[in-house]
């Protein structure tokens, strides 16, 4: 049963056709013209429209155009005395479904009638389908980014686009499950960090399913989407917030690509992790030297002459002792002991490296010669009192030569740096050891082959 909408002047076509349509199980609404047939669309959904061609004050072909211009989705049958192709044709490219010509019989029109909303529910299941599909292409496009910093944005414009949303924002999880903020699509800017605020305030730990916010400046009506990784045990990897209309259409779209980003992040986090393998060293686990040669690409393209950055070399005094007296094993579990050693005397941004060997390299980010020094006295200090592999019943002792080199007091490439602060180290390492010593002029090449008992 379809809901009809009637639109004829004359009384007894109106009922006549009424009775016909009304005989075939149809709902049928009877106006009598165009701003009749406008009001009455306003106010009820119809499937089908069905319309003289000659009405007072206007035409059917009015009808016809406010129809599809408004209710695309309405088909619309004309109905007409005048047996002629001209308006057949104009009726037929302006959107009608089917041009009918008096007198109509029962039958015709039934028939009209069903191949229109055949035709409208064929439509339908099409517009549907690309629906579908854009929704299948965009969950495997999110896919497709393994970029963490991308994925927030190309998150909200999919949201936006896919889910019929005026505005989307999109938040990740970090590593102790706090939120952060990635992007936002559709949200004024003055809105912006109240709103953030308000969701941060209410998303904390939000339930496993999409639920609706209140109380949000500037969105009226919104809903909140967890981003669950069912491959990862359900594990939440961030929430999704729209705002539209009707919110109560978004959460099935919204779940699917919800899934979709969280798999994505899922994937790009296994990403990082593997490109973190690439830049640590397998015993220490601190950087390794590739990591650092490309620290220090970075620093000297932001330093630019003007911002310090300093570099710290040090070697362990006679660590080949500790293999020949207690062997490899113990002396690899002294290295990496040594390495959280130094590392604890570092801040977080600065980069401790491993070099090779015994050997390790520290950057000191926006740090002076003068701030290099006192941290360089730090670790030789911190070296210096430890007891390594107490808790193994060893408890060594051990010191180390630190050569300190800035930028860009001692140089200004980066191969020069690394060459200072290693000449300044070797320079303890030939004197007293268990010293720091700061880059200066001609200080001696290092050889190429260091003493065995370095």
């Amino acid at each position: 049963m379809a809901r009809v909408l009637l639109v004829d002047d004359e009384k007894v076509a109106r009922t006549v056709y009424g009775d016909y349509l009304a005989d075939a199980g149809h709902e049928v609404h009877a106006v009598s013209g165009v701003t009749e047939a406008r009001a009455a669309l306003a106010l009820h959904a119809f499937d089908i429209v069905v319309t003289d061609l000659i009405l007072p004050q206007g035409d059917g072909m009015e009808v016809l155009r406010y129809t599809k211009e408004r209710y695309p989705d309405v088909e619309v049958v004309l109905i007409t005395a005048l047996d002629k192709v001209g308006p057949a044709v104009r009726a037929i490219k302006s959107g009608a479904a089917e041009y009918l010509v008096k007198p109509v019989r029962p039958e015709a029109l039934r028939h009209a009638v069903s191949r229109a909303l055949t035709t409208r529910q064929l439509l339908q299941e099409n517009a549907a389908l690309r629906r579908h599909v854009a929704l299948v292409e965009a969950g495997q496009r999110l896919l497709t980014v393994l970029d963490r910093g991308r994925l927030g944005s190309a998150a909200a414009s999919a949201f936006v686009q896919l889910c019929q949303a005026d505005a989307a924002l999109v938040w990740t999880r970090g590593p102790k499950g706090e939120l952060r903020h990635e992007a936002a699509e559709g949200v004024p800017g003055e809105f912006l960090a109240p709103l953030q605020a308000a969701c941060e305030a209410q998303l904390r730990d939000p339930p496993a399913r999409a639920f609706e916010m209140a109380g949000l400046p500037h969105f009226a009506h919104a809903v909140a989407v967890p981003a669950l990784d069912s491959s990862a045990g359900l594990r939440g990897w961030g929430v999704l917030l729209l705002q539209a209309q009707e919110p109560a259409g978004l959460r099935d779209t919204a779940s699917y690509l919800a899934q979709h980003l969280a798999l994505a992040l899922h994937h790009a986090d296994r990403i990082e992790q593997a490109e973190d393998l690439v830049y640590l060293d397998d015993l220490t686990r601190l950087y390794n030297a590739r990591y650092l040669d490309e620290a220090l690409e970075r620093e000297f393209a932001r330093a630019d002459g003007r911002q310090p950055f300093s570099i710290l070399f040090l070697d362990l005094d006679y660590f080949k002792n500790v293999n020949d007296t207690h062997g490899h094993l113990v002396g690899s579990k002294l290295l990496i002991e040594a390495a959280r050693v130094v590392k604890s005397c570092t801040r977080d941004q600065d980069v401790a490296a491993r070099w090779g060997g015994d050997e390790y390299v520290v950057l000191l980010r926006e740090t002076d010669s003068g701030g290099a020094l006192k941290v360089a006295e730090r670790i030789r200090r911190a070296v210096e009192s430890h007891h390594f592999l107490a808790r193994e019943g060893y408890g060594l002792s051990l010191t180390t030569c630190v050569g300190v080199a800035s930028y860009p007091e001692h140089a200004t490439d980066k191969r020069t740096l690394v060459d200072q602060a290693d000449r300044a180290m070797y320079r303890g390492k030939r004197s007293s050891r268990n010293v720091v010593y700061v880059a200066s002029p001609n200080l001696d090449a290092v050889p190429a082959a260091r003493s065995g008992a370095a």
